[in-house]
């Protein structure tokens, strides 16, 4: 299992030194600053003898290309969820449920830690396929940025990493836009559409899909999609659903519960 710490909007030079050492600290080398402040000789200072994970550090422009390419992206937040974003930020995992659920994976996890004044905005959090959130003492519970990236590296460096491949995040955004189609096919609440997809996502995020486990969840959303559309849907095989006359089902309805959907 592959850790990637990403900061976003790194407002203070210190703490990036900071998160730079813990991350050290606990056998982490890969950082991505998104939009940084410039780092100059009190940012090194902090980070001791971390200073090599600074020079080699992926500076980007955006979130979506600090996550690329990340089997999940683990998002960070110390606001417990409140009613106007439970959506956002409920369910949430501790540190040590997160390592829990990773263990004995194979993949990367892009972990986002975000602005010291503000953390991650509503819109960084609903593309973060989990949210993570540090018990504290609710008189104060928002803790610096690299006191938090300590928490949690420590906790994420005790992961045994294993076999069981995470889903490329590619099969994961074809499974929920399956799953959207279905939704708008069906007329499901329109007012609802929108929660209902972020909650998905979540729930995709903790369940630790391998890719063959997506292709089966595409397969079955394909073959509701067929019935659905044929009024009592067609006779499902292995190889893919058939028509009533036996001949096989052309498009993208077509997929099997085991054999269809995503294409190695």
């Amino acid at each position: 299992m592959r850790i990637r710490v990403v900061l976003v909007d790194p407002i203070y030079e210190g703490n990036v030194g900071s998160v730079a050492r813990a991350m050290k600290n606990f056998g982490f080398s890969d950082l991505v600053l998104v939009r940084p402040c410039e780092v100059g000789d009190l940012g090194l200072a902090m980070a001791s003898h971390a200073r090599e994970l600074i020079d080699g550090a992926m500076v980007v422009g955006s979130l979506a290309e600090a996550a690329e390419g990340a089997n999940l992206v683990v998002g960070t937040t110390g606001v417990r969820g409140l009613s106007t974003d439970r959506h956002l930020r409920v369910p949430s995992l501790s540190p040590r449920e997160l390592a829990d659920r990773l263990r004995g994976t194979a993949g990367e996890v892009a972990l986002l830690l975000g602005r010291e004044d503000d953390g991650l905005s509503r819109e960084e959090l609903a593309a973060c396929d989990v949210v993570v959130s540090i018990p504290t003492s609710p008189e104060y519970p928002i803790m610096n940025i690299s006191h938090a990236a300590a928490v949690l590296l420590y906790e994420l460096s005790r992961v045994e990493a294993g076999e069981v491949e995470l889903a490329r995040p590619e099969n994961l955004a074809r499974l929920l836009d399956h799953f959207r189609s279905a939704l708008v096919e069906s007329e499901y609440h329109q007012h609802k559409l929108e929660k209902t997809m972020l909650m998905l996502k979540r729930i995709f995020g903790r369940a630790r899909l391998t890719d063959r486990e997506v292709q089966t969840l595409r397969g079955v959303v394909g073959n509701l999609r067929w019935g659905a559309v044929h009024r009592g849907g067609p006779e499902v095989v292995a190889e893919g659903p058939r028509s009533r006359d036996g001949g096989e089902v052309e498009g993208e309805g077509a997929a099997g519960l085991e054999g269809g959907g995503v294409q190695e």
